[in-house]
Formats: structure tokens, sequence, C-alpha cells
């Protein structure tokens, strides 16, 4: 394959990552984080980035992709797992909210007072997700449509409002918010969650494989070489993006506090270069928010249509977009509420399956240690999201709290750790494997 084909893959791939989520948190940990700068944006970069992309390469090493890894643990856990994910990296999270914020950033401060903003909202997501859809339905050409024409447009529009922000403006980094004086890395380590891009890395893992086998590629080995290669394009300009838009709302927090990172860079591309700053904020949101949802809709279109046979890619694509449609009228700030239980949910054990996957040769591939490990995990991940929800389940809360790392939000790797040496105890006694054909090629 040639190294022009590997660039615009990863340019691809950027562009599906890179959406509302990716925009609107990096700034806020700037200006929340201060002097601690570069330990939270070190470890927002390791959620955010290094996670993500940990998990595209742990799907090219195994045959069938995620749904494989799932089998690991059980068929009816990968199943019901996958179909988590992508109903809530696609039409019942991901995408309402990348519809939204595209909404708030590209056509709300362009509205008077005397504006209906409901109607303008369902005018709105009614043509975005009309493009939406005429774009999904080839999916061989998104290559096309994102990597090479969409996509470069979108890092100028990033690059020129980035260096302007950079060179521009001169305050000076402030003292930590209460959550960042203490653990900044940790802190920005549970932030970077909030771009769902680790989960979103589950369903875009067949989209890039898709494209690389295009080009003739089938060996394993070959595959995982020019996914990392794919990965290292985006997962370099991803990086580039969160610390520069770091940088500017750690140097817009002198000038005054802001409800949302939207607000945030509303207010530094206004200071920078008046209206059309404001403007160039709003394509770049809208164009960032639109390739993510058309990357989400067809990966989510690619795994039921093959999960449901008789269910066509079409018709997945279509009732995708009807729903995303639907919620994304709900309004931004409902769908973020909704969201960040189930991200602290399934953050751990998608961490935990990626490495395990890594790590398998190890321990022969022994079919109890992902399920105890996913077991415990799992106790204290569905705990800790249920607290986010304000859901306590007492003598549970209690222990987790007790836990080593608990304040950090972290108490489920003492579990995991646990989990993993329980079921490897447990499988050398019994030495059953999980089945050859789930065990993956070892990368050289």
């Amino acid at each position: 394959m040639k190294k022009f084909d590997t660039l615009v893959i990863g340019l691809m791939l950027f562009s599906m990552f890179f959406g509302a989520g990716n925009l609107i948190f990096p700034p806020v940990l700037g200006a929340q984080a201060g002097t601690s700068y570069w330990l939270a944006i070190g470890g927002f970069i390791l959620t955010g980035v290094g996670l993500p992309f940990a998990v595209l390469l742990a799907v090219s090493l195994v045959k069938d992709g995620a749904a494989e890894i799932g089998n690991r643990v059980h068929p009816w856990f990968s199943t019901i797992f996958m179909v988590i994910v992508y109903l809530s990296i696609g039409p019942f999270l991901a995408i309402p909210r990348n519809a939204n914020v595209a909404y708030e950033m590209g056509i709300k401060p362009f509205l008077g007072s005397s504006s209906n903003s409901a109607f303008v909202l369902l005018a709105f997501s009614s043509v975005f997700f009309a493009l939406v859809f005429v774009v999904s339905l080839n999916p061989s050409k998104m290559e096309q449509y994102m990597g090479r024409w969409i996509t470069p447009v979108l890092l100028v529009a990033m690059v020129t409002l980035c260096t302007i922000g950079l060179f521009k403006m001169d305050g000076h980094l402030q003292t930590p918010a209460e959550p960042y004086q203490a653990n900044a890395f940790s802190t920005g380590f549970i932030e970077g969650y909030n771009t769902m891009d680790a989960l979103a890395a589950l369903a875009f893992g067949i989209v890039i494989l898709s494209a690389i086998k295009q080009r003739g590629i089938t060996d394993k080995k070959q595959l995982t070489k020019y996914t990392l290669k794919a990965a290292l394009v985006a997962g370099v300009l991803l990086s580039l993006v969160y610390v520069s838009l770091g940088l500017i709302g750690g140097k817009m927090a002198a000038s005054g506090s802001y409800a949302s990172g939207t607000d945030l860079l509303t207010a530094a591309s206004t200071l920078l270069l008046g209206s059309s700053g404001k403007a160039l904020l709003g394509f770049i949101f809208t164009l960032a928010c639109f390739t993510t949802v058309v990357g989400l809709t067809v990966a989510c279109g690619q795994y039921f249509s093959k999960l449901l046979p008789k269910v066509s890619y079409r018709t997945v694509a279509l009732i995708v977009t009807l729903i995303g449609f639907t919620l994304s009228n709900m309004g931004l700030a409902q769908i973020l509420k909704v969201s960040v239980p189930f991200l602290v949910t399934a953050y751990p054990l998608t961490i935990v399956l990626t490495l395990l996957t890594f790590f398998s040769r190890y321990y022969k591939n022994i079919r109890k240690v992902y399920g105890s490990a996913m077991l415990f995990t799992g106790i204290f991940a569905v705990n800790s999201g249920l607290a986010t929800a304000g859901v306590n389940l007492g003598f549970l809360q209690s222990v987790a709290k007790a836990l080593p790392f608990a304040s950090v939000g972290l108490e489920w790797i003492i579990p995991a750790f646990v989990g993993t040496a329980i079921g490897w105890l447990l499988g050398i006694f019994e030495k059953k494997p999980v089945p050859s054909q789930l065990v993956e090629t070892k990368a050289s």
C-alpha cells in the first residue's frame, strides 16, 4: 500500500474521531487545570488518543473485529456489549450530541433574540441528517469524501484558529481549580472519557480495516501494520489539536469564567477575529461534527446489517439517522447528562478488555481470565456509573470508596487485577483455552 493511501486513511480516521467532544472538552480542561495544564493534558491524551488507538490495534489483531474480542468472554457478552456500544456511540448519544453541537456553534450564535430556536434547530437537523444519510449510503466513498476533501479543509481551518490563538493571546495560566490541584493527571485521564473515542474505536475498527483491505491487504500482520500507521497519523493530529485548544482555554481563563467549552471557544474566536472568528469556529464545529456523524452512521450500518442479515445496510443507516435526528432536538444539556454515567461504566470494561487482548499470549487465552476480569471490573464500573447518576448502592458504594484510587475515579483497577488473577488460577486447573479460531496472530 502506498504512503499516500496510508495518509488518506489516517486523515479519514482523524475526521471520524474529531467531533463535538474533541472540541469542547480540551479548552475547559485548560481553563480549569491552569498551571497544572501539562499533567492534565497528558492524562487526557492518554485516554483521548492512546486508548482509542490501542483499541484499534486490538481489533486489527483478531479475525472478525471487536465482536470477536467480546466472544473471548462469552458470545452473549459480546453481542450485548457491542450492541450497547454501537447504540451509545451511535444514534442514542454521540450522533445526536454531535448534531446538536453543530447547531449550537454553527447556527445559534447568528440567530437574533426573537428567533424561534426550536424551529431553527428542527430545520437545521433536517438538512444535517439528510446530508449524513446521502453520504453514508456509499461507505466505499468515505475515504474519498472525508480523507481527501473534507479533512484537509477542516485541518486548514483548525490550524488557522489555533495559530492565531496561540500567538495573539497573552494571558497566563491561572491557579488550578480544585480537581486539578492534587490530581491533575488522573482528572485529565477521566476527562478523556468524554471524547467517547475509545468506544468509537470499537466501531471504527471495521471501517478502517475495510479501507485497508480494499487495497488488497489481507495478511493479519500487514493489516496491523497499516492500521498502526494510519492511527499514528490521526493520533498526532488529535494530540496537537488537544494541546492547542487546551492552551487557548488556559489563556482565556484570565479574562473570565465560562459555562462550557462552546462558550469559551466562542469568546476566544470573537476576541481574536471578531465576527469572522465566530463564523470560522461555527464552520469548524459543523464540519467536524458532520464527519463524525457520517463515520458513526456507516459503522452502525455495517455492524447491524451483519448482525441482522435480513436488514439491509441502507435500512439500518436510515433508522440510525432518524433516531439521531429525533434525539438531537432534545437539547445538548440533556444529552450530555445522559452520556456521563454510561461512559463511566463502559470505559473500564473497554480498557480491561483491550489490555487482555494484548497480553493474551501470557495466559494462553484462557476464557475464564476474560470472564472473571469482566465480572469484577463490571461490578465496580456499574456501581460508578450508577453513583454518577445519583444512585447509591449502599454497601457496594462503601466498598468502592475504600479501594485504592477511588479518590480519582479509578476504583475498578484493583478489582480488575483480582478478577484476572482468579480467572488465571481457575484456568490453570481447567486448562481450557478459548476456541482456536479466536486466537489472534501474534504481532511480530
